[in-house]
């Protein structure tokens, strides 16, 4: 769920060229805040699955109703920055230390509790980001799939976990950037948990789907989405619907089992 500042930053269009003032591409991306992101909420709630929201901040602000709705949702909420006009690429070290921290505090005032997880604005890093993302109480990325299992990263603090983040199964980089079709995406997401169930045996896989409220929250779009949750839903006495958060804890969990000490005590 992301905010985007009108006229200003980095924006994702649907229609590229479009002269200022863009209203029209603006106002489908608002779409998403005022009515797409609701109906994705009701329909995963009908598949019994607890949905993990990438959040950038300034929606408390731009949305307070819709922040409501997610809560009511039962939603982990991860930290996304405060807007998507924005990405870390320009930060110096304590730039990106302080932003970090502040997009921390700001969830932590208004849900109670510091968010475990973060994943950047436009997938963007710099050479600091995953030292500063320990430093700065995060304890899991999902900005990277370098595997299908949850991989522990070593930094300059406590190890980072990094859970599979879907760079394809991704309705932004396939449906907008590859103008890949709705029941294709839906295709896509089907083959993909078919083949992940297939490959698991004894091993634990972890398969993700991004979704975006002003894409797949579009009405024709979310009929497709809902049949591919659908299939999954219809298997769930072989997979676990969960959020990033219980991975987390689980991984958590065993590594400490194995080392002796909390994943928040071992220093790089």
């Amino acid at each position: 769920m992301e905010h985007y500042t009108f006229g200003e930053g980095q924006t994702e269009d649907l229609l590229e060229g479009v002269s200022a003032p863009d209203l029209v591409n603006a106002s489908w991306r608002d779409y998403g805040n005022r009515v797409g992101a609701f109906r994705l909420l009701r329909r995963m709630e009908t598949f019994d699955i607890a949905p993990t929201v990438l959040l950038n901040t300034a929606l408390y602000d731009s949305a307070p109703q819709l922040l409501e709705a997610v809560r009511r949702s039962g939603a982990e909420v991860v930290g996304h920055g405060v807007s998507n006009s924005h990405s870390l690429g320009s930060f110096s070290e304590p730039e990106e230390l302080l932003y970090l921290k502040e997009v921390a505090a700001r969830i932590h005032d208004e849900e109670g509790a510091a968010p475990l997880g973060w994943s950047s604005p436009w997938l963007t890093q710099t050479s600091n980001t995953l030292d500063l993302l320990g430093e700065s109480g995060y304890r899991y990325v999902l900005d990277l799939r370098l595997d299908d299992q949850p991989v522990w990263l070593n930094t300059r603090s406590a190890p980072l976990l990094a859970i599979p983040y879907a760079l394809e199964l991704n309705d932004s980089t396939s449906i907008i950037g590859r103008n890949v079709g709705a029941r294709e995406f839906a295709d896509m997401i089907i083959d993909e948990f078919e083949e992940l169930l297939l490959a698991a045996g004894e091993q634990r896989l972890v398969m993700s789907i991004v979704i975006h409220s002003f894409i797949s929250g579009a009405p024709f779009r979310l009929r497709q989405l809902a049949r591919a949750l659908e299939h999954l839903a219809s298997r769930g006495d072989q997979v676990w619907f969960t959020q990033p958060r219980e991975i987390y804890r689980v991984m958590a969990d065993e590594r400490s089992a194995a080392t002796g000490m909390d994943v928040t005590d071992e220093v790089r």
